[in-house]
């Protein structure tokens, strides 16, 4: 971390949470600051609130990985156990959004972002899972998919990148940031009124497992702790974190302003000047 930085509080450090999860993955906050994330090999999702404390919100989620709350509080979650999309409401029913596509399983929905018409951007990574039936692909490309606001249709957007997995868009709903992993970069588009993709423009030279913004436009990219990008693609920061792989970021905490990370077997927070956005 940098001596002076502009985005971590000043004397902030890193603070362990808890190191009693087999693998953390996709957090996403809640309108109140709490932060929901996945231990996704014990296929649960656990609830952290802004005192520390952690408790375990859901079993039995079909292996959820990424997460994501739209508009109305539901919980929106990559299931990875049958290649599904479901939304758990707030007395926990699960809807199945996406069991498919034209017939064929999804390679395994891995992130995702919600717009603010309530459509829905999921990238589809293939990650073989020693849990699954199959061992080969169903659809060959690793894609980026819309499903429409009123989720009825899903629309491919992306169809050219090696594998698609961390995703952020801005809370305006004009830019969506997606990273190719396979390649190590991360790309930044446009977003149009239709939810279709244009522009497509390299923001980094890196790849990310997860990733997330600030209300100064930083993006914040995840894989060997968390590397902070200013709006234009400069590096502004990195974020050393003790554990072999940091998965995912988001911000959390009432005021939006503790950045809290999820890396292997462990979670953290830190305290920063900026905050999140949504």
């Amino acid at each position: 971390m940098s001596q002076k930085s502009t985005v971590i509080a000043n004397g902030a450090k890193l603070q362990l949470i808890s190191s009693d999860f087999s693998f953390t993955e996709g957090p996403a906050v809640d309108k109140k600051g709490d932060v929901y994330f996945t231990d996704q090999p014990n296929d649960r999702i656990l609830k952290w609130t802004p005192d520390g404390k952690v408790s375990v919100y859901m079993d039995d989620t079909g292996r959820a990985n990424g997460l994501y709350f739209d508009q109305k509080g539901n919980l929106l979650a990559c299931a990875d156990r049958k290649n599904q999309l479901w939304q758990i409401s707030p007395d926990k029913k699960v809807t199945v959004l996406i069991y498919d596509f034209e017939g064929k399983k999804l390679n395994g929905p891995n992130d995702l972002w919600v717009d603010n018409k309530g459509g829905v951007y999921l990238t589809d990574p293939f990650y073989k899972r020693d849990y699954w039936d199959r061992t080969e692909k169903e659809i060959d490309p690793e894609r980026v998919y819309y499903l429409t606001p009123d989720r009825k249709e899903i629309q491919i957007v992306v169809d050219d990148l090696t594998k698609p997995n961390g995703i952020i868009g801005s809370a305006d709903g004009k830019i969506l940031y997606i990273a190719d992993i396979g390649a190590g970069k991360t790309y930044r588009y446009t977003i149009e009124t239709n939810g279709h993709l244009s522009k497509k423009t390299l923001f980094a030279e890196m790849g990310s497992d997860g990733m997330t913004l600030d209300n100064r436009g930083n993006v914040y990219l995840t894989g060997k702790g968390v590397t902070v990008f200013d709006k234009d693609g400069k590096q502004i920061e990195h974020i050393d974190v003790p554990e072999n792989w940091t998965a995912n970021v988001t911000f959390g905490g009432k005021d939006q302003k503790t950045l809290f990370i999820t890396a292997s077997k462990s979670v953290y927070t830190l305290k920063m000047k900026v905050k999140g956005v949504r």
